[in-house]
């Protein structure tokens, strides 16, 4: 750990623990817990249908401080939110819990002790500075944050990012009730840039890449859009029981088992039986997999006009094919993820590129901006939507971690 980096948050969630759970014990041990947000650089939708994504840790996380209580109850105190606690007696799904916050914290809790752990109380307090319902998978850094902490608190094995990954995933899925893929919690884990293959469900294939976008005269600027997503699972869900339809007509879980050429021989089938958006879901899948290769490609080769061209391209399959910036039967007058695409591209002018970021249907928009025009960007962003709505962020090099001080 970089104590140079790291000093200053760490400093502020002491601060913030003891607010709320008053000083430790003199012979307590503290831990710092540190997981980050992250963007999805490429493959909008695809890693649940075991597809190929681009995705990168970002410079906000959840930060804070654990230490054991002795007791059997996990405290949480979470910066901006009331605070709330689980007893350890029961750690199976709680129906009543579904969507809210105890839902993770228990479901984490659950993954860790089937590793062998024997669960004990602590009193957790963290800040987040990932935005909540922004689309930077604040629900995977939280996750990922409860499980560090567990991993150092309750004896036991040392736990990989990517298992770490699927324990947070199957939280999510399982105990909050969201079937989102394995992507989000992935980067949050892994940090840094990285390209995944999800076809091997349960051992994806990563490498990593040592990429700036400033040096290569772009900055990742993230717009919020106004809209928060936080209430649309349902949204989210229908994208991947609509694409794993497709795939069924062919005997498949997901789209990664389908041939194209079989997909193209049936779409007129397809149409009749699933419906138009079913169909144009798949068409989305196969071009943006497609597409996220290519991308990795021109990353690798340090070709940015080529990375940006082809992520114009991946922007417009999102919106035509997918169709998640704008929710189906909602008021036309207010379509606040397109507005704030149509925004930035009048600023940018074909300059740089401008996509649906992460689920869509709220949350925030990708903006890969040049870097002489990031400050202006932002100022006209912020004046048309709201302050503080568009950051310059990073690709931050480290995942999830805990760390005893």
């Amino acid at each position: 750990m970089s104590e140079t980096i790291h000093d200053a948050a760490i400093s502020r969630a002491r601060a913030y623990f003891v607010q709320e759970f008053g000083e430790p014990a003199p012979d307590a041990r503290l831990l710092y817990v540190h997981a980050p947000g992250r963007s999805e650089i490429s493959g909008n939708h695809t890693d649940h249908e075991g597809g190929r994504v681009i995705a990168g840790a970002l410079d906000v996380a959840v930060e804070g401080i654990a230490v054991a209580n002795g007791t059997n109850t996990i405290r949480i105190a979470d910066e901006g939110f009331p605070p709330f606690e689980i007893t350890l007696d029961d750690l199976s799904v709680q129906t009543e819990e579904r969507e809210g916050s105890a839902s993770l914290l228990r479901g984490m809790a659950a993954q860790l002790a089937d590793t062998g752990r024997e669960p004990t109380g602590f009193d957790f307090a963290f800040i987040c500075t990932v935005p909540s319902g922004g689309g930077l998978s604040s629900s995977a850094a939280v996750e990922a944050a409860y499980g560090r902490a567990m991993e150092a608190l309750w004896e036991g094995r040392e736990i990989s990012p990517i298992e770490l990954a699927k324990m947070s995933q199957f939280a999510e899925n399982e105990y909050f009730g969201k079937p989102c893929g394995l992507m989000d919690q992935a980067a949050v884990c892994l940090g840094g840039l990285a390209y995944m293959d999800f076809e091997e469900a349960t051992q994806p294939a990563c490498a990593k890449l040592d990429f700036d976008f400033d040096k290569a005269g772009y900055g990742l600027v993230l717009v919020k859009v106004g809209s928060d997503h936080a209430d649309l699972t349902d949204e989210y869900a229908a994208i991947p029981q609509e694409m794993q339809a497709v795939a069924a007509e062919f005997g498949k879980k997901r789209l990664c088992e389908v041939d194209p050429h079989d997909f193209d021989a049936r779409v007129a089938e397809l149409r009749q039986k699933l419906g138009d958006r079913a169909v144009l879901r798949a068409i989305h899948y196969f071009y943006e997999v497609g597409l996220v290769d290519k991308r990795w490609d021109a990353l690798q080769a340090g070709d940015i006009d080529r990375f940006l061209a082809l992520t114009r391209e991946s922007g417009a399959s999102s919106a035509m094919f997918l169709q998640n910036v704008t929710v189906a039967g909602s008021d036309v007058r207010s379509q606040h993820t397109m507005v704030a695409l149509g925004l930035a591209e009048r600023i940018l002018a074909g300059r740089g590129a401008t996509r649906i970021h992460g689920g869509g249907f709220g949350g925030s928009i990708q903006c890969f901006v040049p870097t002489e025009l990031v400050d202006e960007f932002i100022q006209r962003m912020n004046a048309w939507l709201g302050e503080g709505f568009a950051r310059h962020y990073a690709i931050a090099q480290e995942g999830a971690f805990a760390q005893w001080l």
